[in-house]
């Protein structure tokens, strides 16, 4: 009988009359702040959830007619520059062998006024 001292049977712990909160009713209030924090956890999480369905969404029905807009202009761009850079290194490298062809006709003569210099130099002295 519970009425004579034995305790009453309460949450899976005996309760003895005046003995103050079950450990049942302990354990709730002590797991109250990781309750709390999970709970602000999974609303940070709904709300990131939301927000990227909301951008993804948006870019799945734009995205048609931008990414191909995106590429064409990327390849033209692309292509202009490339295009650009390689006539200036095609030009260069025919100065480059324009000048090289010039000093290398060029240099016979100057050997020949050096020698006449030195020539005329010894004959100085």
């Amino acid at each position: 009988h519970p009425q004579r001292g034995h305790g009453h049977y309460e949450g899976g712990i005996k309760n003895q009359r005046g003995g103050g909160p079950s450990a049942v009713k302990v354990m709730a209030l002590a797991a109250l702040p990781v309750r709390g924090t999970l709970l602000a956890l999974a609303g940070l999480t709904l709300a990131g959830s939301v927000m990227q369905l909301l951008v993804t969404s948006t870019l799945h029905i734009i995205s048609p007619v931008l990414v191909t807009a995106a590429i064409v202009v990327g390849l033209a761009v692309a292509s202009s520059v490339s295009s650009g850079a390689i006539g200036l290194t095609g030009l260069s490298s025919l100065s480059w062998v324009l000048n090289l062809r010039c000093a290398s006709q060029s240099l016979p003569r100057e050997m020949d006024q050096a020698s006449r210099r030195m020539q005329d130099m010894a004959a100085a002295v």
